[in-house]
């Protein structure tokens, strides 16, 4: 197994499945089958979600809204989702807990390193909500930091295509898949796989990231098996 502990950040809107806000039930359960296929093969597991489906700070900042006020109510929406993720856990019997960069009790305890370390060794799914806990950073921030506080192998970034190409692949049909990219390559040619500050956080700290289409069935067990399903970033 390449990979033992992951790290796994999920998109927000992709839980509205066909509809234009909200979660999908549907869309959450597939989700959370996904998540047990790797769980059942021994993997340990944290996710980090966005909060797009509900509400985006950045939103708000544009229609005049304080934009510190506004990223707060980006961060409760990430925890609206992690609620409902981890529901979707434990009907299928996963023991799953939400931890938050901001303390919402009973619902989310305060993130910490050991917390998190200690629920992963004894075979909790880690859900952690509330972003990095401050305004003006990303939940691609919030998953690069976890990343590298619980020491993951690897951060896994689903998305609605299955890797990193040399344009947007859903408007230019000649657009190319890279399989492999090193930290440097992606920078040097702009491409635009996470925000810059969790590129960096990642690059800096040795964690690969490993982008995939989270929305084929079975993708996230193969994808593990095998990276060239994906797109895998490293450091040369």
């Amino acid at each position: 197994m390449k990979y033992k502990k992951i790290l796994l950040k999920l998109s927000g809107e992709a839980l509205m499945g066909s509809g234009q806000y909200g979660i999908d039930p549907d869309r959450l359960s597939a989700y959370a089958a996904e998540i047990k296929s790797v769980y059942d093969s021994g993997y340990q597991i944290a996710i980090v979600i966005g909060g797009g489906n509900i509400y985006r700070g950045l939103q708000g900042a544009g229609a005049g809204m304080d934009r510190v006020q506004g990223d707060y109510m980006g961060m409760l929406a990430t925890v609206i989702n992690s609620m409902a993720l981890q529901g979707a856990l434990e009907k299928i019997d996963i023991p799953a807990k939400v931890l938050g960069g901001i303390t919402i009790e009973p619902i989310a305890e305060k993130m910490s390193r050991r917390s998190a370390r200690q629920y992963l060794n004894t075979n909790h799914v880690v859900i952690i909500s509330g972003g990095t806990g401050n305004p003006f950073f990303t939940t691609d921030t919030a998953s690069a930091l976890r990343a590298v506080e619980i020491e993951a192998d690897v951060l896994l970034k689903g998305t609605r295509v299955d890797g990193i190409y040399t344009a947007d692949p859903e408007k230019d049909p000649q657009a190319k898949k890279y399989p492999t990219i090193t930290f440097d390559e992606a920078y040097s040619k702009g491409l635009k796989i996470m925000d810059l500050t969790a590129f960096t956080l990642c690059k800096e700290n040795n964690i690969e990231i490993l982008v995939f289409d989270m929305n084929k069935k079975g993708n996230l067990q193969e994808v593990l098996k095998n990276p060239a399903k994906g797109t895998r970033v490293y450091n040369e």
